[in-house]
């Protein structure tokens, strides 16, 4: 494996960890929370289902 490879494995492999988790849960809330700033609130819905559906693509 290369360089990449080993960086995307030990990525995936912090991320199933608890703290993993909680870094990617701020930082999907971040960027929602910017998106509705930046979108009036208009998207709300939307934005949550998008930030729901990354958190379960990502989560563990």
């Amino acid at each position: 494996m290369g360089f990449l490879d080993d960086a995307v494995d030990k990525g995936k492999d912090f991320l199933g960890t608890d703290q993993g988790e909680q870094v990617s849960d701020n930082v999907l809330g971040g960027i929602a929370d910017k998106a509705n700033d930046l979108t009036g609130g208009k998207f709300e819905d939307q934005i949550s289902q998008g930030q729901q559906a990354a958190d379960d693509a990502i989560g563990n």
